[in-house]
């Protein structure tokens, strides 16, 4: 997984429309929250995505942009922003899956898929990195809501 202070990767990714989206275009523009799904079937990572929602205002308001990465294909990953009116682009991998991309390896001889978040600055440096093997621990809102804080803290 990422640390904070690190670089962030260069990710390239896919939305549900088949668009490419990468880290790095936002680079100079705002901050990115990257919220990885262990995947769209797990209730906990749906809570989480819903509490992403309830925050989505203070988060718009602080000149972060929420994507949400999922393990699953375009297909399925579509269907689910739809079915659940997700209002974060849901973006998923072109090759392998986004959690491989930064170091959210598969756990317990594979069988549970790593879930986490990253919070990347406008300068493309990682401000927060928290991941978990169980989704219950994945979600760090007040460690999100600190790093968040920080960002506009004056240096």
């Amino acid at each position: 997984m990422l640390e904070a202070g690190s670089p962030a990767p260069p990710l390239v990714l896919e939305d549900t429309d088949g668009q490419t989206v990468r880290l790095a275009d936002h680079r100079g523009r705002h901050a990115v929250l990257l919220y990885f799904m262990r995947s769209t079937t797990c209730p906990v990572c749906r809570r989480h995505v819903r509490a992403l929602a309830e925050d989505a205002a203070a988060l718009e308001a602080a000149g972060v942009r929420v994507l949400i990465a999922v393990p699953e294909d375009r297909a399925t990953a579509a269907a689910w922003r739809a079915k659940h009116e997700i209002p974060f682009p849901v973006l998923t991998g072109r090759r392998g899956t986004p959690h491989e991309l930064v170091g959210l390896s598969r756990a317990v001889f594979g069988a549970l898929q790593r879930s986490g978040s990253i919070l990347v600055d406008a300068q493309g440096v990682v401000r927060h990195a928290h991941s978990a093997t169980l989704p219950t621990g994945s979600y760090d809102r007040a460690g999100i809501a600190a790093a968040v804080a920080a960002l506009g803290a004056p240096a």
